[in-house]
């Protein structure tokens, strides 16, 4: 491992300014960041550490939305009081994701800039467009099964957005806070993670000398139930294969509204905005419509030699996922 300076930060401008100047990384949980510093992938000649930074903090806003500080603990916001009983699927997602030791390690911020597990972006050797831009996608013809989208990919990559919790954060809606020399501004969560289209290592929205500070989630749904089903390998310690966080509220028998959101199918967090507008007026227990909403979010999706089994497998968990979610909303669970 190469050798870097470390600073401690005890406030934001100080981060700021540490962080100014040179190739550097901010360091909180650090359980992605150390693992690719380790593998010489990541290369910071300074490291940052925030961790004593006043963002530690959920706290409720005035509008009926909740917000969360960068360096809140997953295993905190799992299984925070108001996350459980109005956010429901977003604790079911972080609570199924990695293992307990990294999720009471892993920060909100972090697992929102969490890099891609594409084996050929860690090894250091292979051609890759993420890690080198212009050397090539070594997994458009190699091994391609586990972590390689199906939808949002392009020649140029094709790896799948890794996090659990921006699934289920990407079906809720959300804001990104952050601050920078010039500021603070707001990204909208659906526009804060890129396609890799032409340029596959410009993996967010965030600007080089900007930091993640918040992460506000839209207030909860009305009378709704919600669900996060994740198929994977294992039932330990293992990245979706696909995931579905689906969010339904009801008028009667009748689906009034609805949010679906994919993981491990999509080079993003994938939100299925269309898909979600046929769900409307739909039955509880009208599983031809659900099927039909199932098909319609994996238009468009592009199969590798390895990996086409997500598509019907993404929509076997759609289906589940709105069953769930809207038999949940019939007993009267909150999201």
């Amino acid at each position: 491992m190469r050798q870097f300076d470390y600073k401690r930060a005890t406030d934001t401008d100080a981060a700021l300014a540490a962080h100014a100047g040179q190739r550097s990384a901010y360091l909180a949980g650090g359980t992605t960041l150390i693992d690719l510093v380790k593998l010489d992938v990541m290369q910071p000649e300074r490291m940052v550490d925030v961790n004593r930074l006043a963002l530690s903090d959920i706290e409720p806003v005035d509008d009926g939305r909740l917000r969360v500080g960068a360096t809140v603990r997953n295993t905190a916001l799992a299984y925070n009081e108001r996350v459980v009983r109005d956010y429901k699927v977003l604790s079911e997602a972080l609570l199924q994701g990695a293992s307990r030791q990294l999720r009471n390690r892993a920060t909100t911020a972090g697992n929102v800039m969490q890099r891609v597990r594409c084996s050929y972006f860690r090894d250091g050797i292979s051609p890759c467009n993420k890690r080198e831009p212009g050397s090539g996608c070594s997994a458009i013809d190699g091994h391609n099964r586990e972590v390689f989208a199906v939808l949002g990919t392009s020649e140029h990559c094709i790896a799948v957005h890794p996090s659990d919790m921006c699934v289920a954060m990407a079906a809720i809606g959300a804001t990104v806070e952050v601050q920078g020399p010039n500021g603070r501004r707001e990204i909208a969560f659906g526009d804060f993670h890129k396609m890799p289209g032409d340029t596959p290592q410009i993996e967010h929205a965030l600007e080089d000398d900007e930091l993640i500070t918040h992460v506000t989630l839209d207030a909860p749904m009305r009378d709704a139930g919600s669900t996060y089903i994740k198929l994977r390998d294992r039932s330990s310690y293992q990245f979706a294969l696909a995931s579905c966080a689906a969010i339904v509220a009801l008028d009667g028998d009748r689906i009034r509204e609805a949010r679906l959101a994919l993981g491990g199918v999509g080079t993003k967090p994938w939100r299925c905005q269309e898909a979600e507008a046929e769900l409307i007026g739909a039955a509880v227990d009208d599983m031809a419509a659900f099927e039909a909403v199932a098909r319609r979010a994996m238009e468009g999706a592009t199969p590798f030699k390895h990996n086409a089994f997500k598509i019907p497998l993404a929509r076997k968990a759609i289906v589940q996922a709105i069953k769930d979610a809207a038999a949940r909303a019939g007993q009267g669970a909150l999201a």
